[in-house]
């Protein structure tokens, strides 16, 4: 029995499993993909909530008219700042 042309089938491909690296369904059967089961999407979901997984920033710029824009203070402890 052929599926008509109005259905067209969903395309099977087998990833790798982002957290254990298995094979996993990327199809619209499996509910956990890309992963290959539950467990392993609860265990990056908690990777993410425990902020593992962290995204690289720029150091953010102080503006100039924020603290005046001068030098910070000299070092209390530094002998040099003394003199």
């Amino acid at each position: 029995m052929s599926t008509p042309a109005s259905e067209p089938r969903a395309k099977r491909r087998i990833v790798p499993c982002p957290t254990c690296g298995g094979e996993s369904v990327y199809a619209p059967e499996n509910p956990f993909r890309p992963f290959c089961s539950e467990r392993c999407k609860n265990v990056d979901f908690g990777a993410w909530a425990s902020e593992s997984y962290r995204l690289a920033a720029r150091p953010k710029v102080p503006d100039e008219g924020q603290d005046g824009g001068g030098t910070p203070p000299p070092d209390a402890d530094d002998p040099a700042a003394a003199s």
